[in-house]
């Protein structure tokens, strides 16, 4: 049975995500202006290199191009980029050098975040980086932004790459220095998408028009447009969608736009046209199928149009209503294909590139490199060991530490399983994205000041008391970004039988961890209400004895550490660095 505080976070995600939709509709009075972000050029705070790197491939060299600064929100000493083979995204790797007094290390250091958030959460403060404390004590430590996180950009050049992460970095600034008035969001044009592309509900109402003469009824624009649409859900959208996925949004649009109709005589037909339409949508895409969904889209357009003529006195602008939904409905499948990843493309793609461009960059002698993840980040590194164990395969991880990361959440009573429901493919297709860092920076100003409805979403983030309050803002407003549903789909698994599996639902990601041979250091928070101490220790319980060190910190009479306080609270510096240090140089041998 849900708790009352699991009942009252439902309602108000709802209520956020409603209210999101509305307030970022395109021309909202109240909203303001977007800054232009070439209005104004901020400096660089410091003016070390940004490489690129042309290759994945270690055994080759590697092309280094350099520019006179980075982007503003980089607060690393350098950034690089890699790009991922088969993939127009440039992976962005934030890099803190050691200082020359630090002690000398034999491996690089890469960090890994959670799902959705970028570099940030690891360096929120000169004064409070757990990057940078890593690397004055001598890791020459990287911070990897996945795709889709951060200043992570699409790019064919240099100088695109460049462009586009300056863009994103403005939009960042924008947003913390808005927060005080009205909340700016890094993802106000994506919200605007969402707002399109979600707006294609089996209940959304029909909005009422005015009635008078109907206009000129442009017939082959909307058969061409119709035939244009299922074309695309028959080739399934770049592999996105299942044969039952097509045929459901298929579905749903024929459904909304006989709700633009109000002759019920014509359902009968309009049901036959949408029942041969979605059996075409199962059959292999040829010129054949295609003239054949022509045909049927003529169908649906004469359909209308005849009820448009059987109703007195005709609707109102129905052409531009039906235009209307078929491009809320393109919108939502554009989504779809923009945002086209997944948890294993992280996994098989993302982390092996940042792998093979840091220890080209760093050479250690063994080849390997350390590894902490926060989140989903440990996440990560636990499916690696285990997919490596199972290939028998070198996984290049000298040793890990895992923080707040689990891979079976089924036990534990993470806040997590209220993102159930989109498990549910249905309705990941009604939600293609989520726009993770939109929504808390909508809510941060009803968490952080009266009346405090969502003052439930700092317990999430922090322990009372453990995170300064300009570093919580900045974590609320910089730190997060959207987050595809097939990403939340495949994480999802996690709270069901078996744990985490592939993309393909057979492989079992722990069923495999017992055959690494890397040592790690898997730690929780004592209040950590998204990865509960139960689901942390069940995962290391999988490990060989030999191999795990679990860890809790926290007190019964204080500090508590919940989600985001093992990396940025107060007392972290103190209890949890210093422990993460005496792990890593235990096993930082090259022998």
């Amino acid at each position: 049975m849900a708790t009352s505080l699991q009942l009252q976070i439902q309602s108000d995600i709802r209520f956020v995500s409603s209210t999101l939709l509305r307030f970022f509709a395109p021309n909202n009075p109240l909203l303001p202006p977007p800054r232009a972000a070439a209005a104004r050029r901020l400096p660089s705070r410091l003016s070390r290199v940004l490489a690129f790197s042309t290759t994945d491939d270690a055994t080759k060299p590697i092309v280094r191009k350099e520019v006179s600064e980075k982007p503003p929100i980089c607060t690393a000493d350098e950034l690089h980029y890699v790009s991922v083979s088969d993939s127009d995204w440039r992976l962005a790797l934030w890099r803190y050098n050691p200082p020359p007094q630090a002690p000398m290390r034999n491996h690089p250091l890469l960090l890994l975040s959670g799902v959705g958030t970028n570099a940030i959460g690891y360096d929120l403060s000169h004064g409070s980086s757990f990057a940078r404390y890593m690397s004055d004590q001598g890791f020459d430590t990287w911070i990897l932004e996945v795709r889709g996180a951060g200043l992570s950009v699409r790019g064919s050049n240099m100088k695109e790459v460049e462009r586009s992460a300056q863009a994103v970095s403005e939009q960042m600034e924008a947003v913390a220095e808005s927060a005080s008035d009205r909340v700016y969001s890094t993802e106000q044009q994506q919200a605007d998408d969402v707002s399109g592309a979600l707006s294609v509900s089996e209940d959304s109402p029909v909005m009422e028009e005015p009635t008078g003469l109907a206009t000129v009824w442009d017939e082959s624009k909307l058969v061409t447009k119709l035939t244009e649409t299922f074309i695309r859900l028959s080739e399934r959208l770049s592999g996105f969608l299942s044969d039952g996925q097509s045929k459901k949004m298929s579905a749903k649009l024929v459904d909304q736009m006989s709700k633009h109709l109000e002759d019920s005589q014509l359902s009968e037909r309009f049901n036959e046209i949408k029942g041969k339409l979605l059996s075409l949508l199962e059959t292999r895409q040829n010129s054949v199928i295609a003239s054949q969904i022509r045909d049927l889209s003529q169908r649906l357009v004469n359909t209308i149009e005849e009820g448009q003529q059987s109703v007195s006195p005709q609707l109102f602008d129905l052409q531009e209503r039906l235009f209307s939904t078929i491009e809320d409905f393109q919108k939502q499948l554009d989504l779809i294909v923009k945002y086209d990843w997944d948890f294993d493309h992280y996994l098989e793609e993302d982390v092996p590139a940042a792998m093979d461009y840091i220890t080209a960059q760093t050479k250690p002698k063994d080849g390997k490199l350390l590894a902490i993840g926060h989140s989903m980040g440990g996440i990560l590194l636990y499916a690696r060991l285990s997919r490596c164990g199972f290939e028998g395969k070198e996984s290049r991880l000298a040793a890990v530490v895992t923080l707040a990361s689990s891979l079976d959440y089924t036990t534990s009573k993470s806040t997590l399983k209220l993102l159930l429901p989109l498990a549910d493919p249905a309705q990941a297709l009604n939600v293609p994205v989520v726009p993770l860092g939109a929504l808390l920076s909508a809510a941060y100003p009803l968490s952080s000041s009266p009346p405090y409805v969502f003052s439930w979403l700092n317990s999430l983030i922090s322990a009372e008391d453990m995170m300064h309050p300009e570093l919580l803002k900045k974590l609320v407003l910089n730190n997060f970004c959207t987050i595809p549903a097939k990403l939340i789909l495949q994480l999802t698994t996690a709270f069901r039988e078996g744990g985490l599996s592939d993309r393909s639902g057979k492989f079992f990601y722990k069923d495999h961890l017992h055959k690494g041979n890397v040592p790690i250091l898997a730690i929780a928070g004592d209040q950590d209400l998204i990865c509960p101490p139960q689901a942390v220790e069940e995962t290391a319980n999988l490990l060989p004895e030999n191999l795990v060190t679990y860890k809790v910190f926290g007190e019964p009479g204080g500090p508590h550490y919940a989600h985001y306080d093992l990396v940025g609270g107060r007392s972290a510096v103190e209890q949890v660095y210093p422990c993460i240090i005496e792990f890593l140089s235990r096993h930082d041998s090259t022998s």
